[in-house]
């Protein structure tokens, strides 16, 4: 017998499963909600930006010990900002590395989260461009201002609701 699709089943489907990290974090006393895996079947991770430096302290003593992207995006104008963590647990005897992905979600108004530079000082360079990009203040960051924008540039270019300027004003162009 096969079984048929009902909407009684394809709505409990919906339910994401807690993925090992997950769990462990759960069992350790870390609220967190797991996400559906991404399209590469890594783990996805919603935590709350109160919560980033104690968890991130967790998962680095698990053996999280390298941040390979730290990166933002906008949900859309006037909803959340996201800034994300990818770590990975690099080991000389692994099979497999073991990856999770991090996302904290962030009120547009307000975006502000403590900075991981003082666990992965790989996110110096990436916090700064999240933060010149999107306007994500990473609090705890040594040297948080624009990296590829002018330092008196107005606005944050990759934010869906930016509004581009009519006119750039060329000074000392000659």
């Amino acid at each position: 017998m096969t079984e048929e699709t009902t909407p009684e089943t394809t709505e409990s489907s919906e339910i994401v499963k807690a993925g090992p990290v997950s769990t462990w974090l759960t069992e350790n006393g870390f609220d967190n909600e797991a996400l559906e895996a991404d399209t590469s079947g890594v783990e996805l991770i919603k935590i709350e930006a109160d919560f980033l430096i104690p968890i991130a302290s967790a998962l680095f003593a698990y053996g999280f010990n390298y941040l390979q992207c730290q990166g933002a995006y906008d949900e859309g104008a006037g909803k959340n900002l996201v800034s994300f963590y990818h770590l990975v647990k690099v080991t000389d005897d692994a099979d497999s590395t073991e990856e999770v992905r991090i996302k904290v979600f962030l009120p547009r108004d307000n975006p502000k989260v403590a900075s991981v530079y003082w666990i992965w000082k790989a996110a110096d360079w990436q916090e700064r461009e999240s933060y010149d990009m999107y306007g994500i203040v990473y609090e705890g960051h040594p040297n948080l201002k624009r990296l590829l924008m002018p330092e008196d540039w107005i606005g944050w270019p990759l934010r869906k609701d930016y509004i581009s300027p009519d006119f750039y004003e060329l000074q000392d162009a000659y």
